[in-house]
């Protein structure tokens, strides 16, 4: 019988500033050697990111993951590789997962009285299985609309003209032709907000990024990170614009593609996971 992996289950860190302390403590002592990055054969690593209460009274739980490799992207599939336990193993979650540190992709809804349960996202790849548990511990509640400085996530209206705000992805459905681009439009406003006390930065208040989520083939993007052009070059405050590309789809079947749009703050809200918005598009293809 062959061996099956073993399952390390990963617990998160309370805060990251404790565990830079703690990395910082234990260097100190010792010096360990780093291990190298690699391009491909890595492994791929759920992560938790926090839970936020929602206006009628459900919670949603972020998770997003990472992707040890630097150029390979991974595939795995719905099942004993791929689950989130209880009510999988579909809860929504990624199959195609891009290179490097993904943060906060998707929610998983929880009822008003999930109270002390806990989900857990097991992914298996490059022969590595990884688990991580999720719950309402006070300590990982999240504030993902309004961070410390009154700033809040861009509004991204979708190609089916429905608007989004904030990492509890908003959905919108297309269909497309094999072999043939289909064009992807969507609008962009902010508040424009930066820290204050430190310089307006010099790039788009918003950006927008493209990428699969799930699905039988390929996607080719002509633009991933298509430029977000502005509405007024010159806005009296925040700012308005709009970002156009086009994905071709390999084969036939039922695809998701993942988009986000960022702030000044950056991936991950700068660590403090806020503010930044999620899309999922639904693409029927011939």
């Amino acid at each position: 019988m062959a061996q099956q992996p073993e399952i390390k289950r990963i617990f998160p860190a309370a805060r990251l500033a404790i565990t830079l302390f703690l990395a910082a403590a234990a260097s100190a002592q010792q010096r360990l050697p780093l291990e190298p990055f690699h391009d491909t054969g890595q492994s791929v690593t759920p992560s938790f990111e926090g839970w936020f209460q929602n206006p009628d009274g459900t919670f949603s739980i972020l998770f997003g993951y990472f992707n040890r490799n630097q150029k390979e992207e991974v595939d795995i599939s719905l099942g004993a590789s791929n689950r989130i336990e209880p009510g999988g193993p579909d809860r929504g979650q990624p199959t195609h997962f891009q290179p490097g540190r993904m943060w906060g992709v998707f929610t998983v809804t929880v009822p008003k009285d999930f109270g002390k349960s806990k989900l857990t996202w097991t992914l298996v790849s490059a022969g590595q299985a990884t688990a991580i548990p999720a719950s309402l511990d006070s300590l990982w509640e999240l504030a993902p609309f309004k961070d410390a400085t009154e700033n809040t996530p861009p509004v991204v209206r979708l190609p089916n003209g429905g608007s989004v705000q904030g990492p509890r992805p908003g959905t919108a459905e297309l269909t497309a032709a094999a072999g043939s681009p289909l064009t992807l439009s969507v609008a962009v406003s902010d508040d424009a907000k930066f820290v204050p006390g430190t310089r307006k930065p010099k790039t788009p208040p918003a950006t927008v990024t493209w990428s699969k989520y799930r699905g039988p083939g390929s996607v080719s993007f002509a633009a991933d990170r298509p430029p977000v052009q502005p509405d007024d070059p010159q806005p009296a405050t925040g700012f308005a614009g709009k970002a156009s590309t086009t994905a071709t789809f390999s084969e036939p079947g039922d695809y998701i593609l993942y988009l986000v749009s960022n702030d000044w703050t950056g991936k991950g809200g700068g660590g403090f996971l806020c503010c930044w918005t999620n899309a999922l598009v639904k693409v029927s293809v011939r």
